[in-house]
């Protein structure tokens, strides 16, 4: 995600106004990350990963928003919500994939539903000029206390830079 974006903010400058949207999840509020430890060579548990890698999205748009201020490029993200997708379930024996695939599409949204704040972030005028913001069903919302420590964001920044070889001040 750092490298993709690093790549296009040339073009995004000069393409000004312009906009970032990252998608996160409600799982940031777990409010857990190792910097020591982001590519979970210690210890692979998926919840904690995928919570990890939220919060990251989270600590990363906001430490992106700042570095971009003045520059008519703005950077939000959001949750989805709850999106009835196949993901996770490819190593799931039979019976086990159709129960879960039964209860996601009795409690999740459709995928067009979980791409709504997506696409009103892209292109609202309500939200041109908004950035560093969290966004649920296209309302701002709080994140995770840990998600606004800016010592924290430069940090990750920092690691993120150095793990795809990207000089520190991108």
């Amino acid at each position: 995600m750092i490298l993709l974006t690093n790549l296009l903010l040339d073009m995004l400058k000069m393409s000004a106004p312009a906009r970032i949207v990252n998608v996160s999840s409600t799982a940031q509020e777990a409010n857990y990350i190792k910097l020591d430890d982001l590519q979970s060579e210690q210890g692979y548990r998926p919840m904690r990963v995928y919570s990890q890698s939220k919060l990251a999205m989270v600590l990363f748009t906001y430490e992106l928003a700042r570095r971009l201020e003045g520059t008519g490029v703005t950077v939000n993200c959001l949750h989805p919500g709850f999106v009835a997708t196949n993901i996770g379930q490819g190593n799931l024996v039979l019976p086990l994939r159709a129960l879960v695939k039964l209860m996601l599409s009795r409690i999740g949204i459709s995928p067009e539903q979980g791409a709504k704040t997506s696409l009103y972030l892209a292109s609202s005028p309500d939200v041109e000029g908004v950035t560093g913001k969290y966004f649920v069903r296209g309302v701002p919302k709080k994140t995770a206390p840990l998600s606004y420590d800016e010592s924290l964001q430069r940090q990750l920044w920092a690691a993120s830079a150095k793990l795809v070889k990207l000089p520190v001040e991108v």
